[in-house]
């Protein structure tokens, strides 16, 4: 005999759910990370290149538009010779800076808990 199915007792989230919105910007592949590197101020290109070495400069450039797109980052060329561009947070991406901290708490107790040795912070 198949078991029931039991009805959740979670209320159903409003159809446009900000939880799925917040998703939508933090959930993407790197997207945690580049805002991370972010959030200790402006970084060129080439900079979160070397912060996140396994990210492929394709992935990064289209985060970053993504991101800027959403209003998480703001782009900034900058005057030089020759020209550079600096990312930055801007206040509604520092916003998910507490969310991001969170996360990453949990991750060092989930490494913990499977035996990973504990990163220094």
């Amino acid at each position: 005999m198949p078991l029931k199915i039991r009805k959740s007792k979670s209320p159903p989230p409003p159809l446009d759910c900000p939880l799925t919105e917040c998703l939508s910007v933090i959930g993407g592949a790197w997207t945690p990370n580049i805002i991370w590197h972010l959030s200790g101020g402006p970084r060129r290109f080439s900079e979160l290149k070397v912060d996140i070495p396994p990210i492929s400069p394709k992935m990064l450039a289209a985060r970053l538009k993504e991101l800027e797109g959403k209003g998480v980052v703001v782009r900034a060329v900058k005057p030089t010779s020759p020209p550079s561009v600096e990312y930055s947070l801007t206040a509604l991406g520092r916003e998910l800076l507490p969310a991001i901290e969170a996360i990453v708490a949990v991750g060092q107790k989930l490494k913990q808990r499977n035996g990973w040795p504990a990163a220094s912070a």
